[in-house]
């Protein structure tokens, strides 16, 4: 076993350890849960009517919202860094939704969405600035000798977004969905504790919150760290494999 192996296991042994110990000192089960009744709530949670479709709703919302702002993110970045006037013009825009509080965007768009795309929505802004960024940032590290040669030989931007900027875009699109997954579910369940969107995780925690259920709490926060790993791995293994059937042409 690997040495960081065995530091991250000793890392969720003593949280898990010092997180009995707070439970113990409170001693208000709708206070804090202890691990225990947490696991406990999780062997449990997942027989109840809903479970799947709650699961299924926020998941493919989520998503969603995520592989728009992918498939944004990668076309507007590359337009970006070919013609500068696309640049200047998403700038305003893109630190607008950088700057902006996920919860102003949220009670925003309640005003002008329903509360079932209200996930979709607050996902994709909170990710596409992430992918176009680095999409942009991916391009404009491109080895500038690269493109003098391109340039010199004439060759047709398509050969050159293939051979000299894609290879070059590869590590900060991967970095950059690692990264945006996370923080799409961040933005869609808050989306949906806020909307309470019916049939959503959020409106699970929204009610963990008002019956005061602190094992429901930690029980479905678990389920979306699981989901959003699960989302992000598998997203990252289709985006490799994409990449290595591009790099064999």
């Amino acid at each position: 076993m690997k040495r960081s192996t065995v530091f991250k296991f000793i890392a969720v042994v003593a949280a898990l350890l010092i997180w009995q110990i707070a439970a113990m000192a409170v001693g208000l089960d709708m206070l804090l849960a202890s691990p225990l009744q947490v696991a406990g709530r999780m062997l449990s949670v997942w027989r109840e009517d809903g479970f799947l479709s709650t699961v299924v709703f926020s998941l493919g919302r989520v998503f969603a919202g995520f592989l728009l702002a992918f498939v944004a993110g990668i076309v507007l970045g590359v337009l970006s860094g070919r013609f500068k006037a696309v640049e200047y013009m998403l700038w305003p825009y893109v630190v607008t939704f950088r700057a902006v509080p996920v919860a102003s965007f949220i009670i925003l768009c309640l005003i002008w969405l329903s509360s079932r795309q209200l996930t979709v929505f607050i996902a994709f802004l909170i990710v596409f600035p992430v992918i176009y960024g680095n999409v942009l940032q991916g391009i404009k590290s491109t080895d500038p000798a690269m493109k003098e040669m391109s340039a010199l030989f004439k060759v047709p931007w398509g050969r050159r977004f293939l051979y000299i900027y894609l290879p070059s875009i590869k590590p900060y699109l991967l970095s950059a969905c690692s990264t945006a997954a996370g923080m799409a579910w961040k933005a869609g369940v808050a989306a949906e504790i806020i909307g309470v969107v019916k049939g959503s995780i959020g409106e699970k925690l929204y009610e963990a919150k008002i019956y005061l259920q602190s094992a429901d709490l930690f029980a479905w926060t678990i389920i979306i760290i699981i989901l959003s790993v699960i989302m992000e791995k598998a997203f990252l293994f289709l985006l490799k494999r994409a990449f290595a059937g591009v790099e064999k042409l």
